[in-house]
């Protein structure tokens, strides 16, 4: 999907901007995320929350890993020792199936993926 520089677009940059801020920098529970991710993606160069559920007793997150893998972590909200869910699939697989919105809001975080490893020169 060619990007055009949308309203849409542009709410979805800051958007996920903000998520991978939290995800990287020593806040807590993005501390407790980014170790899961690490643990399970060890070639982890960058990552962006494309979804998030909030449940009663635990979290799932939908994850945009480098520009090739999305996993769908399931964490527990309230016990930290519970070993968490994670199910993996392609970016291709992940796109069947959605709307439009959460395309354009795919095609973003690949974008900013993309902008993140030619900076840290990781060739993806």
């Amino acid at each position: 999907m060619k990007l055009i520089g949308s309203i849409t677009e542009q709410d979805f940059r800051r958007q996920l901007l903000r998520s991978h801020d939290a995800l990287f920098t020593q806040v807590p529970e993005g501390n407790t995320k980014l170790r899961i991710l690490q643990n399970k993606y060890s070639n982890l160069a960058t990552a962006y929350s494309l979804h998030w559920i909030p449940e009663q007793g635990e979290d799932i997150v939908t994850y945009l890993i480098n520009t090739d893998i999305v996993a769908i972590v399931e964490t527990d909200r309230h016990d930290s020792s519970v070993e968490p869910i994670i199910k993996t699939m392609t970016v291709s697989k992940y796109k069947i199936g959605l709307s439009m919105k959460d395309q354009i809001k795919l095609a973003v975080a690949l974008d900013l993926a993309q902008e993140d490893l030619r900076r840290n020169g990781t060739n993806k």
